[in-house]
This record gives structure tokens, sequence and C-alpha cells, in this order.
């Protein structure tokens, strides 16, 4: 048995599908009685056989999927794509409880290469064939003239089949070139992740590799089994996706990576996730809710041990930072933002998910990469963060790379002694009652957690700051009346229009008691 359940329990839950038992090991062509699903013949298959497909793909040219029926597809607007659906009744897996059933896309304008389907189990595979009676859809819509072998978009995982509500709740889904998304502890969709990402705000058009064929064993020990290809022009890729649906959601990640050819920016375990504008910045303006955006934080903990936050801007341009390291112990897009009286709307950005990645063994030197693009709208993604090796990746390379994804509310594993910032507030310089000085910027940021709590407001809680460049003045530290949180406040005077670095915690003597702000203030 490799990676999945018995071959018996696999012949059981396709029968459940409506597919007989004598159609998965013999050939499985052609019209299935009863709304069953169609399959082809099962044959063998192993992670290895994956990788090294890979390897033989990444020394040929790269030629795109074809688009099946691309006039139908470029009229399936986001309207008719949203009324096309997989009913639960058809779901793979789906054979009672500790199963977790998948559904599947159909393509659209937005999805229109399609990716192949495959049940595993067993060291075999049999390949899910797309069926047009496979969907519910209205009478009239353009996907009614889809042809028969057009092939699916994605696919996506329901709670487990004990659930009463398992046939309208998901918990991950895989949609569009390499991207997929999962819920956190909230119960809610927010920010996306990739596959790999490809020259990510260089000069030159960015490279969406796609995952063109997924591999889904069931419930197997509170794991499911993902196995995808990837092929895009600069590379080919071979993913093993182990999916745990707890609390939360955890992903544990085995990619393989062959390259066709140089690559200028290859970015690993990459996060995609929209921010518009928070309490700080003049973007608020724009718009009657307080804050919008899925994510408000880019959260590292390096090789050294030190916790660092840097709060999401929404910059003039496109901005690229990078943070240096080596053995990156993790990173990720944070929400730290939980009150819903932040954000006043019934999407309720305060319940999106954080994602946080945790490398399984040391990746060596190189950097965090946060990419931040303009945006004047909130349904545009304009975050990206992920790790950028500082080995040159060229023709023929060959990387491997495993990391565990927390699809979380809070950064897990947070040590006691360390509070966390949970604000950053911005104003204009100066003192109250007084002349404000031109062009002098006030800072406020809030922390909350750890010791703090145990503080009282005469503890000698004193606030460390360095900046690349300009004056810093007015500096305090106050604990919040009313709260356990605590606030340091101070000035700066950029002297000039370059953007300035910051770095700010508190301390208590020489010892911290929160982690490093690290802000980049563009004027």
């Amino acid at each position: 048995m490799t990676n999945g359940f018995s071959r018996r329990r696999f012949l059981e839950t396709m029968a459940a599908c409506g597919l007989a038992p004598s159609l998965v090991s013999a050939t499985a062509q052609g019209a299935v009685p009863n709304g069953g699903l169609t399959f082809e013949e099962a044959r063998p298959f192993a992670f290895d056989q994956l990788i090294g497909r890979a390897a033989r793909l990444a020394g040929q040219p790269f030629a795109p999927p074809p688009k099946p029926a691309p006039d139908i597809t470029e009229s399936l607007s986001y309207e008719h794509h949203g009324k096309i659906r997989y009913p639960s009744e058809k779901a793979l897996f789906a054979d009672g409880p500790g199963q977790f059933p998948a559904t599947f896309f159909h393509l659209g304008m937005y999805f229109q290469r399609p990716v192949k389907m495959f049940a595993v189990s067993d060291g075999m595979a049999a390949e899910l064939r797309y069926r047009k009676d496979y969907f519910e859809m209205p009478q009239d819509s353009p996907a009614q003239a889809m042809p028969e072998d057009a092939g699916f978009a994605g696919f996506r995982l329901h709670e487990d089949r004990s659930r009463d509500d398992w046939k309208t709740q998901d918990w991950i889904a895989f949609l569009g070139a390499s991207y997929f998304r999962a819920i956190g502890e909230l119960g809610q969709y927010g920010l996306s992740a990739r596959g790999i990402a490809i020259d990510t705000a260089v000069d030159g058009p960015e490279e969406f590799p796609a995952f063109t064929e997924f591999y889904l064993e069931p419930n197997d020990g509170g794991i499911v089994t993902v196995y995808a290809l990837l092929d895009g022009p600069s590379l080919t890729g071979a993913f093993r996706f182990h999916l745990t649906r707890n609390d939360a959601v955890t992903v544990d990640v085995d990619q393989r990576l062959y390259f066709r050819k140089p690559v200028k920016r290859l970015g690993i375990a990459p996060l995609t996730s929209m921010f518009w504008y928070a309490e700080y910045g003049d973007a608020a303006l724009n718009d009657w809710r307080p804050e919008v955006h899925d994510s408000d934080g880019l959260a590292l903990f390096t090789g050294n041990g030190e916790r660092l936050w840097r709060p999401l801007n929404n910059p003039p341009r496109t901005i690229v930072s990078s943070f240096l390291d080596s053995d990156i112990k993790g990173f990720g897009l944070m929400q730290r933002d939980r009150n819903f009286e932040n954000f006043l709307d019934g999407v309720h950005y305060e319940r999106r998910p954080s994602l946080w990645i945790e490398p399984n063994d040391d990746w060596g030197k190189g950097s965090v990469q946060l990419v931040e693009l303009p945006t004047d709208d909130e349904i545009h993604d304009n975050i990206v963060a992920f790790w950028v090796p500082q080995e040159k990746v060229g023709k023929g390379s060959e990387l491997r790379f495993g990391y565990r994804m927390h699809w979380t509310a809070d950064q897990p594993d947070w040590p006691d002694r360390l509070a966390q910032c949970v604000a950053t507030r911005m104003g204009r310089g100066g003192e109250p009652g007084t002349q404000r000085p031109e062009g002098v910027k006030k800072f406020v940021i809030e922390f909350a957690g750890g010791p703090l709590a145990d503080l009282s407001p005469d503890d000698p809680v004193k606030v460390a700051i360095s900046t690349s460049r300009g004056a810093v003045s007015y500096v305090f530290t106050e604990k919040i009346p009313g709260t356990d949180r605590w606030r340091a406040q101070f000035d700066l005077d950029p002297e000039g229009q370059d953007p300035v670095e910051m770095r700010a915690y508190l301390h208590v003597g020489d010892e911290p008691v929160s982690e490093t702000w690290t802000y980049q203030f563009i004027g």
C-alpha cells in the first residue's frame, strides 16, 4: 500500500460513486449508469514515477496545454461560472463518515486550461473523465455546448461526511494555475498560496506555471494526499501535499523542481494576499469602512531566533523588500486584527486566516521577499511574499523543498516571553497645542500579550528605535489605560523623500519583551 487506503476500500468508494468495481480494475471508458462517474483504465502510480516524469518533461520544450472550446470558455463570465454547480451527490470519496468528499470546478473565462483528475489508491490511479452532465447549470448557460472531453478547472475538498453541512462547506480548494487556499480556525477563506512564483516584480512578464494533473487519495489516518504535476515555460515540478483538517488546516508540501531555463527570481512557498488600507495611512479616506485587508503584516522567525513584524503597505509604486537570512525558521502573512468593529463588513475580514510557512529543514542562505503593489480596490491581490534562495537557478538545475503550511488564526508556537505588535498608527508629529513641525510624522505602535499584562504602568518598559536615516524625537512608552496593552511613540523627521527603514521593540533592562516591529515609511 502506498500512501492510501486498501484496494478494497477504493473499490467500495468507487461503487458509492456509481462505478462498478470491474470498471476500475479493467477499463472504465464510456458512460456509467445511474449518474455515476466515468473513469479511464486504472494504471500503476507512485510519487517517484511523477518525479521521473517531471524530470524528463524538463528536457523537452514547453508545450502549453490546449484550451478546449475557447470561444465557449471566454463567454463563461464570473456570473455564468457562479451558476455552474457540481452536486455533492456525485462527489468523489463520499462513501461515509471519515471521508472528505471531492467536488470539481468547471472551466470558465478565468480558468480556461484544463487539469486532469485522477483517483488513487494502493498504487493505482484512474483518470476521472469530464462529462457535462456531472454539472448542474442553467439551460441557457454557454457551458451547455462544452465538448465531452473538456476537462476540469480544479477541485475542492468538503468537510467530513459525518457533518450535516458537508454538502455546502469545503475547507481547501485548488483552482487556477498553481493557486490553492484553505480556511483557518475561524472558518473563512482569505489569502492564497501558490506552488511556485517565477519572476515576480522583475523586468518582463511574470510567469505562472500551472498544475496540469492532480492525483487524489482519500482520507487515511486523518490525512488526504494530493499529488500534482506542474509545468511552465521555465520549469516543471512534482508536488506531494499531505492535507490535514483539524481545528485549522495544515498542509505538508514536498516539491521537486526541474528547470528548463534560468529564472531571475524564484519564489518558494509563495503567498498572495490583499491589503488596501488599515488604521494607518491615508487610503481610508477612499472608503466608508475603517479597514480593508485579508492580511495586515508579514511575520518572520529568523535563523538567529529574532521575531519580526512588518506591517503591510499599499504603496504608490511597486516596492520589493528583502529580509536576508540563513536557515529561516518560518515566515507568513498574518491577519492579526480580529475586531469586527475595525472592519464593519459582512464579508468578515476579521475572520480571514493567517498562513505560516515552516521549513522542514535548512533552506540555506537567501531572503524572504515582500512584494507590495499599489491598488485602489479590494478586488485585487496586491501582496506577495516568498523565500528566494541565494543560489542562482539555471537551466538544468534541480531543487527540492519541504515545508509545512499552517492555515490558522494566529501565528503558531508563539513564545510566552514576547509580546506581539497589534496596531500601527500614524499622524502629525509634534505635541498637541504647539506649532506642528512641517514634514514630521508621528508613529504609535501598540503591543499586547507575552509578559506585558503582568507589568504595571510604573515598570521601566522602554523602546529601542533605529532608522536608516532621519531624526527621531519625542520618544516615550506607556501602558494604555484600561487595557493590558503598551504603546511606544516617537516622531520621525525623514529629512528627504526616500523610503526610511525603521525598527523598534520593547525591552525591560537588557531583556526584549516584544517582537521587533519593522516598517518602511514612504513619504
